[in-house]
């Protein structure tokens, strides 16, 4: 990983993302993308402070802000994110471009600008139609994808993902086998999403998946607490560059970390819910390390789904004791969408990110919330959820989860670059 780019709930960029993990600050608050004052849940984890015009290739350049500002909101904020990361990386300094791929995620893609059309639609019934000619275009999941391909001229593999809340881990996945497999010499991959809006929020809502903690939305996230009652949603765009060895060092890059490998499963279960036993969380992390051809005991660090709901913590804790065994004791865990709130498609790379700065600087991210008498008793608590404060230790090789709706998982592990 030689570059990485953020604009998430609790920062503009990777450093101040970074520090409010490590200082356990909540991303949650009162809803502003529109009047939520009628849905059972009323706040969430926006991005705050979001300006297009920060980002763009040509500062002050009225034809590339209006055509950022055209794209749906998740489009813009993977522009954002992955301009960071290649002004990070200095990749584009010194590479063929032909040999640049880009594998972006989107678990939901345009939902603001589908609503809009829709809405339009609607409207206008009666003297017909009046949808945009950038409607589908701006709307679809894989145009984040096209869309970075295009502004940088990078004609490598280029595709969207979609594995709903495993999407940006999967896209990781896809990132890193077109690299080891030589169909690219680096990938810029990632992904984001934008889903607060009357549909998202609503159609979670109706699902009961959503905490309704409206009177403390910054407590609200409470992974492996007794008392959780849902996620909090999130939104944002997080990227990584992933390069081949001999390429990066060759050209004198930073290198943050080394990816080692990922496993994907499947739940085959349930529509939404996760297997209560976690036999696919399971599966997942043993192909995961077995691609990484590390033991569990290599591991010290998960960064786990953990989004706050009854039924999925309790099975990826489990999971979590039946793959590591006794080591299970001595890991560090964490749920950083405790802070983040869930961000969907984006989630799996932001905590991939945060498992690239524990490797890096030896220190775990909190899973803030937690209450000493706000416990479950169908959690073991001898393990070390990381609880409300962040903590040093060395962090040889990090586990990043993310399980989606479907029964889709997926895995990255991590490890410190010597």
């Amino acid at each position: 990983m030689t570059g990485l780019g953020a604009i998430t709930p609790i920062g503009l960029d990777v450093a101040t993302t970074w520090r409010n993990a490590l200082d356990g600050v909540s991303g949650a608050g009162p809803i502003t993308h529109f009047d939520a004052s009628l849905f059972k849940t009323q706040f969430a984890c926006e991005v705050k402070g979001f300006n297009p015009a920060d980002f763009l290739e040509t500062p002050g350049d009225r034809r590339e802000l209006k055509d950022t500002l055209r794209m749906d909101l998740y489009t813009q904020y993977a522009l954002a994110c992955c301009k960071q990361a290649l002004d990070d990386s200095a990749l584009l300094q010194s590479v063929d471009r032909n040999e640049v791929g880009v594998i972006f995620g989107s678990g939901i893609g345009g939902l603001h600008t589908f609503e809009q059309q829709a809405g339009n639609y609607a409207l206008h019934a009666a003297d017909g139609p009046k949808y945009s000619p950038f409607f589908i275009p701006t709307m679809i999941a894989d145009i984040a994808a096209g869309m970075v391909s295009i502004k940088y001229g990078l004609r490598g593999p280029n595709y969207g993902v979609v594995s709903a809340c495993a999407t940006s881990t999967t896209a990781l996945i896809a990132a890193f086998n077109n690299v080891r497999l030589g169909k690219a010499v680096a990938v810029v991959t990632g992904g984001a999403e934008a889903a607060i809006y009357p549909a998202g929020v609503g159609g979670f809502n109706s699902m009961h998946a959503l905490s309704t903690r409206n009177d403390s939305p910054e407590t609200a996230s409470r992974p492996f607490s007794g008392s959780r009652d849902g996620f909090v949603m999130g939104e944002g765009g997080v990227c990584l560059i992933f390069e081949e060895l001999e390429h990066a060092l060759k050209r004198g890059a930073k290198i943050y970390a080394e990816v080692i490998g990922g496993g994907e499963s499947a739940d085959a279960h349930h529509l939404t819910a996760s297997h209560p036993e976690g036999l696919g969380a399971k599966l997942v992390m043993e192909r995961a390390l077995r691609d990484a051809g590390i033991t569990p005991d290599e591991v010290d660090y998960i960064n786990v789904h953990g989004t706050s709901t009854p039924v999925g913590d309790l099975s990826e804790a489990q999971a979590v004791k039946d793959v590591f065994g006794d080591h299970a004791y001595e890991l560090n865990i964490s749920s950083t969408k405790s802070m983040t709130g869930h961000m969907l498609g984006a989630t799996g790379a932001m905590e991939a990110l945060f498992c690239v700065k524990a490797v890096q600087e030896d220190i775990v991210p909190p899973t803030i919330n937690h209450a000493d008498d706000d416990l479950d008793e169908n959690i073991d608590y001898k393990l070390n959820f990381t609880f409300n404060k962040a903590q040093k230790r060395t962090v040889r090789a990090a586990l990043s989860n993310t399980f989606g709706f479907g029964g889709h998982n997926a895995s990255l592990i991590v490890k410190k670059f010597e």
